[in-house]
């Protein structure tokens, strides 16, 4: 049982991959998504799946969960996340901030009760978010085309292979019960999807063009997080810079 959903993960990352291979024959203005038609084949295929499917089952989720079982399910998730959080500070030697991270796991799944409670924030642990993509990209790997992955939405090769590594580093993912791990992955998507809502929404609303906004979204933020918020000075920008400086140095040669 264990092995037919690991094979089944698995393939479904797979697939990913492959299909977002497919669509190299595709072309696109913007040099960053390549394969855009069949990027957005695949943003239809999630859209229509949301839809008919996640959403309105996360609305019911949202409907008959009473906010403080909502919320509990969201830290439990999310203390459980802490781990591969803490690997990741470790692996980009961010050490103080694995070992904050690592303390405030430890926290949550004691005085928390196994993570329901968010007691760390409250003793001013801040949260954190690495994973095995950001990872990577701190190692020096590319962040490569733009590739929206079936079910799971906006990635990259880099970060596809980053969510294999991240799906090592979740304890649930060695459950021996099949029944209990796809509970869980259930309920997490849905928990995921119902605090999205609104989100989504105003992603529909706003976005004359919701492929693209969701794009460049995406990129922009996986960059953030890679560089931690102190993003690079584009070559362009260093070149017009030193061309300024030449200029000025030229006006005060004449000036003389």
């Amino acid at each position: 049982m264990k092995k037919g959903f690991k094979n089944g993960r698995t393939a479904l990352l797979s697939a990913g991959l492959l299909i977002g291979l497919a669509g190299c024959a595709t072309t696109s203005s913007d040099p960053r998504d390549p394969w855009e038609g069949f990027n957005r084949g695949t943003q239809t295929f999630n859209d229509g799946v949301d839809d008919y499917f996640l959403n309105p089952i996360a609305r019911g989720y949202q409907w008959v969960t009473p906010s403080f079982v909502d919320r509990g399910v969201t830290n439990f998730f999310s203390n459980i996340e802490d781990i591969r959080v803490t690997v990741n500070d470790f692996l980009q030697f961010k050490l103080k901030q694995g070992g904050s991270d690592g303390v405030r796991f430890l926290i949550n799944s004691t005085i928390g009760i196994g993570g329901l409670f968010d007691v760390a924030t409250e003793l001013e642990f801040e949260k954190h978010d690495e994973d095995f993509g950001q990872t990577l990209g701190a190692w020096g790997v590319p962040f490569g085309p733009y590739l929206v992955l079936p079910i799971l939405g906006p990635s990259s090769p880099r970060d596809a292979v980053g969510l294999a590594g991240d799906a090592a580093m979740n304890p649930t993912f060695y459950i021996n019960e099949a029944a209990i791990i796809w509970g869980l992955t259930g309920l997490k998507l849905i928990d995921f999807k119902a605090d999205k809502l609104s989100a989504y929404r105003i992603s529909e609303e706003a976005a004359i063009d919701r492929y693209e906004f969701l794009r460049n979204a995406f990129i922009q933020r996986r960059e953030y997080l890679v560089h931690d918020g102190n993003m690079p000075l584009e070559e362009e920008e260093f070149l017009d810079e030193e061309e300024l400086d030449e200029n000025d140095l030229d006006e005060e040669k004449s000036d003389e």
